[in-house]
């Protein structure tokens, strides 16, 4: 497979946003990635973006995620995920999603 180079064009007036959570959810022509802000001491967090993309291009991205993450690892040291037993339980529906 060749590689092709895309020119990427990004508004000026595009902000990056912050996420510490995010939501999955899915049906069977979709992925949908809601990126949230918790904020700290409440029990409240706020959507900062929405995106949804096809499941050819959700299962391409988990495998650059993983690819970048090993790359990420190798010049930093590894990066060490939440202990199953201290991860929470999604429980919130996406309204308006079906």
């Amino acid at each position: 497979m060749t590689k092709r180079e895309i020119a990427v064009n990004i508004p000026q007036n595009l902000d990056p946003v912050y996420a510490n959570r995010i939501q999955v959810a899915y049906k069977d022509d979709e992925f949908t990635f809601v990126f949230l802000h918790e904020i700290p001491g409440t029990n409240q967090a706020r959507a900062k973006s929405i995106v949804s993309i096809s499941p050819k291009h959700a299962k391409n991205f988990s495998q650059v995620l993983a690819k970048t993450i090993g790359d990420y690892e190798a010049k930093f040291g590894e990066v060490k995920a939440i202990p199953p037993e201290k991860q929470e339980e999604p429980n919130v529906t996406i309204r308006g999603y079906s």
